[in-house]
């Protein structure tokens, strides 16, 4: 009996060390290590013929006299003052490496291509996208200020104004995916899914099993991820083995062993359309810690909208804009708009988009318009605060003029930089009466904003550079929706297991910490 309990360890014990070596082998030789070591290298290579330039006086003195021209160029662009900082920076530490990447990224030849494409999308939507005259008359009934903010979204992004929607709020992660588990059950027609992140796991293996049998029972299914996927949760194939199982699917932006500019902006959007009926967006993604299977970082809290009615158009629109941008031909959109029986509800629905090929920067004008038009509170979730000149400005103006303005971020965070970089922004907030909050359980992953009982904003933009500027993202603006006091409430419930954040608190910060912290927050554009 010993002898056999021997053995059977010795079996387990040579399992392990076969499988620990083949996770090493993976890792050496897999396709993330040979991406990343390709790009060091270009990145070494570089770095070498500039030193080479170095070298000679003569090249050093043209170099300086470059790099001088370059810091004049940059001070008088139209570019965000917290991005010429972080530009200057590196200039006046290595002015030919840092005038060769600075012109690499403005001039930006990785979306040449995109920008036509995704223009040529917007074009041929426009004629579905229009703002139905009934909605036109009710909003002159409304303030100025949603009608003008309506216009500046249809004028610039293309998705109309609509009434006739019914929006439930999820405040969890594990409601939302509850809801969508029924939702994805009930598809006759067809189902998209846009999603930054998937990863395999419990969650996407339920979602998985259901969208394959909807696939064989003739339900159309298209799935798309970004392409940073490959190179932490999915393999780099993995679109051809869901072809097989019927599903149509697409790798946004695959990470390839190249510097490219394109590679800097990812899909960061979150979105689930169900035979054009129902909608979802929000911040949470297709993987077991957003659901709390999985714990990371504590307690994921995560929200996130459902619509039901005439906004689920733009969000069926802009996952086809995206779907179609890198094929070739027109793209098809009218059998995907089926008219239903709209619910009868009160209030307004903007679903809007926003990409850094334009350079529109709707996502912050969005949260500056509220900051601006608050009269009694604005609160917001963020799990980054990395933001420029602008936003501390309409965040302390909000403040200084009896805006009661909350923020909660996260107490345990998913990437200790970035939080050390939020944290320096801290002590300027709380001196204008700007009330910062933690979420001690855990991590704060919710994207929102939630003001005076009439506005609110959830979707997957963070109050970050990444997110205002370099990536692809979508949210819904609600106004005047029942909806809106739901999100208040959560709001509410989730600042009883909140730390109140007060100047001491910043003081007794260790000095290594907050140094740090300053240091990186002058390239934080930039991260």
């Amino acid at each position: 009996m010993q002898k056999e309990s021997m053995s059977r360890i010795r079996q387990k014990t040579k399992k392990v060390k076969q499988s620990g070596g083949r996770v090493l082998f993976r890792l050496i030789f897999g396709r993330t290590m040979i991406t990343v070591l390709l790009l060091l290298l270009q990145i070494l290579c570089l770095i070498g013929i500039f030193r080479m330039v170095g070298l000679s006086e003569n090249l050093l003195t043209i170099s300086n006299l470059l790099g001088m021209a370059a810091i004049i160029y940059i001070i008088n662009s139209e570019e965000n003052p917290a991005f010429k900082l972080a530009w200057v920076l590196p200039i006046c530490l290595v002015p030919v490496f840092g005038i060769g990447f600075y012109l690499f990224i403005i001039l930006n030849p990785g979306n040449r291509g995109l920008q036509k494409l995704l223009n040529r999308r917007k074009d041929e939507t426009k004629p579905y996208l229009r703002t139905e005259y009934r909605v036109v008359e009710k909003l002159k009934k409304e303030s100025s200020g949603i009608r003008n903010l309506g216009h500046y979204i249809q004028n610039q992004n293309g998705f109309p104004t609509c009434d006739h929607t019914n929006v439930t709020f999820f405040a969890t992660g594990e409601e939302k995916y509850a809801d969508l588990l029924k939702e994805l059950e009930r598809a006759e027609q067809f189902i998209f899914l846009e999603y930054f992140i998937i990863n395999q796991g419990e969650v996407w293996d339920h979602v998985l099993e259901i969208l394959e049998r909807k696939a064989k029972a003739g339900v159309e299914v298209r799935v798309m991820y970004d392409g940073m996927c490959a190179l932490v949760s999915l393999p780099y194939r993995y679109p051809q083995q869901l072809r097989e199982r019927g599903i149509k699917a697409k790798m946004f932006s695959p990470i390839k062993p190249l510097l490219s500019t394109h590679q800097n902006n990812r899909d960061h959007r979150k979105i689930a359309v169900i035979d054009g009926r129902v909608a979802y967006n929000g911040g949470i993604n297709l993987a077991d810690e957003y659901m709390n299977i999985k714990k990371r970082f504590g307690h994921w809290k995560d929200t996130a909208v459902k619509l039901e009615g005439e906004a689920v158009r733009s969000f069926t629109v802009m996952f086809l804009q995206m779907w179609y941008m890198t094929e070739a031909g027109e793209g098809e959109y009218e059998k995907y708009l089926p008219h239903f029986e709209a619910p009868s509800t009160s209030g307004y629905v903007i679903p809007y988009n926003d990409d850094p090929i334009n350079r529109l920067d709707i996502a912050e004008s969005v949260y500056l318009d509220m900051l601006y038009k608050a009269k009694k509170y604005v609160h917001i979730m963020t799990p980054y605060l990395i933001i420029d000149n602008e936003l501390i400005t309409a965040l302390t103006y909000a403040a200084r003029r009896g805006v009661d303005v909350k923020l909660i971020l996260p107490h345990i965070p998913d990437k200790k930089i970035i939080f050390a970089i939020a944290r320096t922004y801290y002590p300027q907030l709380l001196e204008a009466g700007v009330k910062i909050y933690e979420y001690t359980p855990g991590f704060v992953h919710a994207k929102e904003f939630v003001s005076d009982d009439k506005k609110a904003v959830v979707g997957s933009i963070n109050l970050d550079f990444r997110s205002l500027y370099e990536h692809f993202e979508c949210a819904t603006f609600i106004y005047k929706n029942p909806v809106i006091l739901d999100i208040e409430k959560d709001y509410q419930e989730t600042l009883k297991k909140c730390q109140k954040i007060d100047m001491q608190f910043c003081v007794d910060l260790p000095l290594w910490y907050r140094i740090g912290g300053h240091i990186f927050r002058l390239f934080g554009p930039l991260v």
